[in-house]
Parts: C-alpha cells; structure tokens; sequence
C-alpha cells in the first residue's frame, strides 16, 4: 500500500477510511507513506514533467488510484521582497503568495483539492466544512466544480466577501451564533449522524496532506534548496506543521541537501493560543475566546496546536502575535511596497515578521519566506475609514493643475 493513516501517537495503521481519530488512543491519524517504493517516482525530473500546479506532487500525496485531476490548484509564486525587505530590515526575502491561488485565492484551495479527490471514493455525495472563511469557498466552489450537494457551516460573524465568496457557487450556508470551535464541534455532531465527507472532521488527515504542497514549491522555487525560516500564519496550527513534513520528506528522499530550518508561527493578539504557549515554554494550549479582525485566524483551541508548538520550539524558532492596528497597518505596507494585497492572515504575517527582525530572532542575511496564504479583496471591511474619498475635478487640464499643486502643498506641510 503506498500510504495509509496511522495514529500520530501509539503508530497503530488503519488503512484508508474517512477517519480522524485513532478509535484506540484517541489521538490524531495522518498519513504515512511508503517512501521506499516513491523514492524511484518521486524525482526532480519527473516532477519538473507533471503540470504547474499542485498535481506535479501526486506521488506524494493521498490520492485514490487512477484519480484525473481537472483543476488547476497551486504553484503559486514565490517572489522576491527588495521593498519590504528594506523596510523590516532584511536582506534576502522571499513571499509565497498564495493570494491568487485559484480557484478562490487562498492556500484553502489546496487542501481542499486533495480532501474532495477522496470524497468520491468513500462514497461521498455531499461536503461539507466548518470555516473561518476561506475554506467555505474553496469547498465550495471545488464541490459545484466536481458536483457534490455542499453544506457550509460558519461563525455567524464572518467576512461579508468570505460569505458571498460562498454563497455565489451554491452552496448550502449555515451561520451559527458562536465562535468557530462552537461551530466546529457541532460539525463534528453531524458528521457522526450524516454520511457526508467534512474535509476538516473524518477528511481531515487527506485535507490536510494538501498543505504540503506549499513546501514543496518554496523548495522547488528556490532552485531546490531550503530556506533557513519560515514564517507562517497559524488557525488551527496544521499548516506550519505540514511544511515541516514537506521539508522532512524532500530531504528523505534527497530532492534536497539536509539543513536546519526555523519555523515561526505568527497569530493576532486577539487570538494567540499557540503563540502564547510557545511565548511561556509550555507544550499545551490555554484555550481562548477570539477577539480580533484576523476572523481567518480566530480558533482559540487549535486542533493541531500541540504539534505547532513542537514544530516551531524543536526548530529553535518562535512565536509572535501582532495587535489589530498592526494588522491593517503591514496589511497597507505589503501593498504598498510590493504591490500584493493580501487579507488579515497576510497582515498577521507581515507584522510579526517585523517584530522577529526587530528582536534578531530572524537575522538579516538568512533567507526567510514569508507565507501569505489569502487574498486582501476578502477582508476589505478592515480597512474600511482608512482611506478618504478624493473629491472629484473637472476633465480640465487648468483643473487639475490646480489639483496637482495642491497636492504639492499638502505633502510639504506632512513633511515639514
């Protein structure tokens, strides 16, 4: 068998079946490959021969057999950041921008294809999720795309773009007056009562092996090297988790050299399980009820917090959180440097990269990637009041002289 789950704790295998949980230890199932039999399949060649796009990695990823992938998922750019480099005082940095992930612009899309491409074969006719937002419109649209019934369960409190970014493909919408992991639990409920593949309940270890895919494109765009950091927005804790595997798993299988890599989570102050634990050494996490804008980041107890916090400590890395003003203010700096408008998750990002620069947590020289995993057009509402509405001139050349002159002025008295 070239991958099954496998209990993260007692390693009890349990072959493949939409489960999450171990029946035995309770604890989290993942899956486990055969890295012996990939390691004549999973090659640079043949990956530089598969399409641009996440598929380039099937042979390490949970796919059913003869699975014909039809959507473009992935293979995002990773761009270099003189600008913002300059500014946070770094020399050589990088941005992954999964803000124009398709089909819906954000690194959901990609769990979410991995999570549907074995719905169908468990025998799944309807999909369903708990979001903050985003994953309610990758699962979504790839469910009217591969033409699953989908039901979508929501914190009432949510984006008004992230709900229309639902509603538009279809699907069934259920907003519940609670905070995510309120709604999560309920999800879990149903998916106990319901046959419906929730890609974040019993999808949820095929879910999340689709996150990998983000690492391996850093390695492979980076000329297959590794970088010496990461630094990643954290929810639920599986995606800086799932980049470490990607990382472990090239060098397995000698795609790359073996290096250290540090990772680094960063999450809002309003909601900072994992960045608090890591802050005051401890191993588990202190639930806590969300209070911020970064509504893509609030899940005050993370399912795969435990192992976020492992991921970043043995790395000798850290955690950061970052306040809401902060948020909209590396939100408008990444735009305005490197012309990438990315949604609060992104600001998250940006401004606890600021801090770790700041504190030499992250020194100058070393190459440091930045994860932006979501676009800046769903969470416009924060930036709501920041920008003033210009008062329209006459189509005349006079006219706008005047304009520009006066425009001259009023940087001069900022400036003065």
């Amino acid at each position: 068998m070239r991958y099954q789950l496998r209990c993260r704790e007692c390693h009890k295998t349990w072959g493949n079946v939409p489960q999450s949980v171990c029946e035995d230890c309770f604890s989290p199932l993942e899956v486990f490959y055969d890295y012996d039999s990939l390691a004549q399949v999973f090659t640079r060649e043949k990956i530089a021969q598969g399409p641009p796009n996440i598929w380039r990695y099937s042979a390490l990823l949970p796919l059913p057999e003869n699975f014909q992938p039809n959507l473009p998922v992935g293979f995002t750019p990773l761009v270099k950041a003189p600008a913002l480099a300059r500014t946070l005082g770094a020399k050589n940095l990088y941005l992954k921008n999964d803000a124009v992930c398709l089909p819906t612009l954000s690194f959901k899309d990609r769990v979410v294809a991995v999570a549907l491409a074995n719905a169908r074969s468990f025998g799944f006719d309807t999909v369903s999720c708990s979001s903050t937002g985003n994953l309610a419109n990758a699962t979504a649209a790839q469910a009217a795309r591969h033409g699953f019934k989908c039901w979508i369960f929501i914190p009432a409190d949510l984006e008004p773009a992230k709900i229309l970014g639902t509603q538009v493909f279809g699907a069934k919408l259920v907003r519940i007056a609670g905070s995510y992991d309120q709604v999560n639990r309920l999800c879990s409920q149903i998916a106990d009562e319901h046959h419906w593949g929730f890609v974040n309940v019993n999808l949820r270890p095929y879910y999340a092996e689709g996150s990998k895919t983000f690492g391996y494109e850093i390695a492979e765009q980076l000329g297959w090297r590794l970088p010496d950091n990461v630094v990643c927005p954290m929810a639920g804790g599986s995606l800086i988790t799932k980049i470490k595997k990607a990382f472990d798993e090239l060098i397995r299988l000698k795609l790359v050299e073996p290096k250290p890599v540090k990772f680094f989570g960063a999450q809002a102050t309003g909601c900072s399980p994992i960045s608090t634990a890591v802050k005051l050494g401890n191993t588990d996490i202190e639930p806590q009820k969300p209070a911020t804008i970064a509504r893509s980041l609030a899940i005050g107890n993370p399912a795969d917090g435990h192992y976020a916090i492992q991921t970043i400590t043995a790395s000798g890395g850290f955690s950061e959180d970052v306040s809401d003003a902060e948020v909209v203010r590396s939100i408008q700096l990444l735009a305005e440097k490197e012309g990438i408008f990315t949604e609060t998750a992104g600001g998250v990002t940006v401004g606890c990269a600021r801090k770790l620069y700041q504190s030499d947590r992250i020194l100058p020289d070393e190459t440091t990637v930045l994860a932006i995993t979501g676009n800046g057009l769903k969470t416009t509402d924060v930036l709501t009041g920041e920008y003033e509405a210009e008062q329209p001139i006459a189509p005349k050349l006079a006219e706008f002289n005047r304009y520009v002159e006066s425009a001259f002025e009023e940087r001069e008295v900022v400036n003065a």
